[in-house]
């Protein structure tokens, strides 16, 4: 099952990279900040995924080593608590610089933007649609696969962000309502916040033993 979400998991990474690129570019030519803060937050999201892949391949590779006393299943909660401080860390970024927004506001290039963000909706959906590979994500979490739980959470916030970018840039556009391009960035990193919080706390619990 691990080698399987690992090949999963390094497509979507693919997937997310040329995603994060198209949204960079298009964000500073546009000056929109809702879709350069998603760019930017995806290369963080490409990052946290390729740990996981390297977190499924290590727990493969020494599944067997009688060098781990408790086998390789803390490799992967290591990797989830990585993960999540990514994930914290881009909600901060996003908070940061959406505040900064407010003080020095930049033109938007409404309409090429907003299909950029269109696209970025439909690579996260589809990258959504590969992680779950024909099971539900609860089902991945029931079985304490943290590991696997941060990456998909990283794919759910990105898939935030373009919904949140695409409401801003509409309102934007058609009925001059510009403060919402930073509004929504700072909705969406506060949510990815509270997403990096539980994660952080849960893979927490399980990396220092705690008892719950």
């Amino acid at each position: 099952m691990d080698e399987k979400r690992e090949k999963r998991t390094l497509l979507v990474v693919w997937f997310t990279l040329l995603m994060m690129l198209a949204e960079i570019a298009v964000g500073i030519a546009s000056g929109s900040m809702a879709l350069l803060a998603d760019g930017f937050h995806m290369g963080t999201h490409a990052l946290a995924l390729s740990i996981a892949v390297a977190a499924y391949f290590f727990m493969r590779k020494y599944s067997n080593s009688k060098k781990f006393k408790s086998g390789t299943e803390k490799i992967g909660e290591l990797a989830g608590f990585s993960s999540s401080l990514f994930l914290g860390l881009s909600g901060v970024g996003i908070v940061v610089e959406s505040l900064a927004r407010f003080v020095n506001p930049v033109d938007i290039s409404f309409s090429e933007a907003i299909w950029v963000a269109v696209l970025g909706l439909a690579v996260n959906l589809v990258c959504a649609a590969i992680m779950n590979g024909g099971t539900h994500f609860h089902h991945s979490h029931d079985h304490g696969d943290d590991n696997f739980s941060a990456a998909y959470l990283h794919i759910l916030a990105d898939a935030l962000t373009s919904l949140l970018a695409i409401i801003a840039l509409l309102f934007g556009k058609y009925l001059g309502w510009a403060f919402l391009d930073p509004v929504m960035g700072i909705v969406g990193g506060c949510v990815i916040l509270k997403w990096s919080f539980g994660l952080l706390k849960r893979t927490s619990i399980k990396l220092l033993d705690i008892a719950e």
